[in-house]
């Protein structure tokens, strides 16, 4: 049960604290970011997780390490300063021998409320390559970019000025893929992003869509952060300290 982490980005929109800290170590409730998402992912049963780093991608390393203080396997792709995108990266990974048969891709910045291995098990379960949750947003927490028929995305389309009526589900943050797909589609060594391929595979009804029914939250802003750590607030008085 894998998940790989997209961690390299320079988080320019939390400057300055990102001037020195990478994104996904920004304190939330007085602990790194970081430490929320793999508390997250290892409770779940998740047990290997492949960072992809760059941008002060040291100071990832130097605190997450080895991934004993979860109870995971954590390994690294380091893509230096020459970024090379969320699907470049991933291309990385996948010629440097990280990646399992299949896996999950997870934003550093994403807090989501949603089972990561439900999610792989529902792409194992099904025929289709790849694999994206999406929630159904009606423009409330960003813009809407799914058309989804209940089993396939039909339609994934980042940037539209105008969206049909059925585009009321956006891309939850967690998608699962077969190796293969990166092996096929993602060419080595250039810089390329995964909403491209994500579109792709939707018009060739090869993307399965997983429903999420609880809204997502994130670090890479600062109202963001002020939510989620609001969030976690009342989460955390609902729990005993014993059981924290």
């Amino acid at each position: 049960m894998q998940c790989v982490i997209l961690a390299g980005g320079i988080g320019s929109r939390m400057w300055p604290e990102t001037q020195t800290v990478p994104k996904t170590l920004l304190p939330v409730q007085g602990r790194p970011f970081a430490s929320w998402q793999l508390q997250w992912l290892a409770s779940a049963g998740i047990d290997s997780v492949v960072y992809c780093i760059g941008y002060l991608g040291h100071e990832v390393a130097a605190y997450v390490g080895n991934g004993d203080q979860w109870g995971l396997d954590v390994s690294y792709v380091d893509e230096g300063e020459a970024l090379r995108g969320t699907a470049g990266a991933l291309r990385l990974a996948l010629d440097q021998e990280r990646l399992a048969e299949d896996f999950l891709v997870l934003y550093g910045d994403s807090w989501l409320r949603v089972d990561p291995v439900a999610v792989l098990r529902h792409l194992r379960a099904g025929a289709e390559p790849a694999l994206m949750t999406v929630f159904e947003n009606s423009e409330r927490w960003d813009t809407s970019n799914v058309v989804f028929d209940g089993r396939r995305v039909v339609r994934y389309e980042k940037g539209l000025i105008e969206r049909p009526t059925e585009m009321r589900w956006i891309d939850y943050g967690l998608t699962a893929f077969r190796r293969h797909v990166i092996a096929e589609r993602v060419v080595p060594d250039q810089v390329q992003d995964m909403a491209p391929l994500l579109t792709a595979l939707a018009d060739e009804a090869m993307l399965a869509g997983y429903e999420v029914t609880e809204r997502f939250y994130e670090v890479g802003s600062f109202g963001g952060r002020r939510e989620l750590e609001q969030y976690l607030s009342v989460m955390l008085g609902e729990v005993s300290p014993s059981e924290r």
